[in-house]
């Protein structure tokens, strides 16, 4: 048993340094290359601040972006956990769908209190990640197979329960609705979003299990090696996932009150393009917390500048989708370039 703590330990420790020895050797490139989102970040608002002044930073406009991408930020982070260990969930679109109309739901349909609704739909939420969690690591059917057809089947309840017809949440407490306000100036799911990542943040880089994660993404057979639970690693990320994804359904709710059947896929790409993105900044070909709140971040506020400056709506599409074919590229080069980084510095040892 102790062989394999201090195993673990040693791996876990080796498996860390090439993140540190990742970025060009440079000072400036080092920077860049870590801290490029941060930067751009920076110039976006520069930019937008300059040409609407008066809009861009209205506390109208930022409020209102705070409160929308607090979702698109939850199910980001509901991703990013699996895909820390090279998993896919891809049915967090459409998990988050079926919560956000079963939050309404219980509480017109079935005349639930708020509390109890929100219970039952996170107990739910932990068995659907348990359930892709066993798909993957138990029936080892892959990933992108197992969470589409999950998703899949969740699409199908939403629209079972709802009849495929939008609830009307007119009679939800007032209780419910103040879960999304801004209190003080400060919006309650940006609040939300800020506590679920200091808390992530603080288990994958300061805890063994967020490392563990990493290790596992990293190599699945080195890991085994160290005695690293494989299995019951990938479920819990799962679950995890599952949980969030229901978190961000019950936010949504409180955001619309409404419950809309269609309303959970058009998440999924955003959330996708925010995690895979982060992935070239801070923790460079690693998915991490910092780089994809930071992602969401740039992502809905150039568009904002960009919907400010009169571009069409239908203009969100190509830019999702433009970001998203950008963030795997960039994601993958990092990757490859933290590999061949970490490769040289064996090498160069005596």
């Amino acid at each position: 048993m102790a062989e394999n703590d201090m195993s673990e330990t040693t791996f876990q420790r080796s498996a860390a340094s090439p993140t540190r020895q990742a970025a060009p050797a440079g000072g400036l490139s080092n920077l860049v290359a870590t801290y490029g989102l941060l930067f751009v970040f920076v110039l976006i608002m520069l930019v937008f601040g300059a040409l609407r002044p008066s809009s861009f930073f209205s506390a109208i406009n930022i409020n209102t972006i705070l409160v929308s991408q607090s979702v698109t930020a939850m199910l980001a982070l509901a991703e990013m956990v699996p895909l820390a260990t090279k998993q896919f969930d891809l049915s967090i679109g459409y998990h988050l769908g079926m919560a956000q109309v079963l939050a309404v739901g219980l509480q017109v349909n079935q005349g639930l209190g708020w509390p109890e609704a929100a219970v039952l739909i996170l107990l739910l939420s932990i068995i659907v990640g348990l359930s892709n969690g066993l798909l993957v690591s138990v029936f080892h059917i892959d990933s992108f197979i197992a969470t589409m057809g999950t998703g899949t089947l969740l699409f199908g309840v939403t629209n079972f329960y709802s009849n495929g017809e939008q609830i009307s949440g007119l009679n939800l407490p007032v209780s419910f609705t103040n879960l999304t306000q801004i209190v003080h100036g400060v919006p309650l799911p940006a609040v939300y979003v800020a506590v679920i990542s200091a808390a992530l943040w603080v288990v994958t880089e300061h805890l063994p299990v967020g490392r563990n994660l990493y290790v596992i993404g990293a190599n699945v057979r080195a890991a085994e090696l160290t005695g690293i639970n494989v299995r019951r690693h990938v479920i819990g990320a799962f679950v995890i996932s599952g949980l969030l994804s229901g978190l961000a359904g019950i936010v949504l709710a409180s955001i619309l009150q409404t419950g809309t059947p269609s309303v959970g896929p058009e998440y999924l790409l955003p959330a996708f393009a925010a995690t895979l993105l982060g992935a070239t900044s801070i923790k460079l070909g690693r998915v991490n917390v910092i780089g994809t709140i930071l992602s969401v971040l740039v992502l809905a506020f150039s568009f904002s500048g960009v919907q400010q400056l009169g571009a069409p709506f239908y203009v969100q599409y190509f830019f999702n989708g433009g970001i998203l074919i950008v963030a795997v590229g960039l994601s993958v080069y990092a990757a490859r370039r933290r590999q061949r980084a970490a490769t040289t510095a064996r090498s160069l040892k005596p």
